[in-house]
């Protein structure tokens, strides 16, 4: 299933949320957080993969990493 760049946008934002939870996280609490965020990048890249074929991917990719994360320094 294709994803639109919004989508993948939404997804790759989530990704991001859970990676920061993990800052001050120790032991077990870190060990769940560290969960939640493999699991979300990993639906980002499933998605990003599953994107219509000839986009390239590491240029979708780096397109929708670099708006997170222009949009969380703004």
């Amino acid at each position: 299933m294709a994803h639109t760049l919004d989508e993948l946008i939404q997804l790759e934002r989530s990704a991001e949320e859970a990676r920061r939870k993990l800052a001050g996280l120790d032991g077990e609490a870190f060990e769940a957080q560290w969960e939640r965020w493999r699991e979300a990048a990993a639906v980002f890249q499933a998605a990003v993969t599953a994107t219509e074929p000839g986009t390239g991917r590491v240029e979708l990719e780096m397109k929708v990493k670099k708006a997170v994360r222009h949009t969380a320094a703004a």
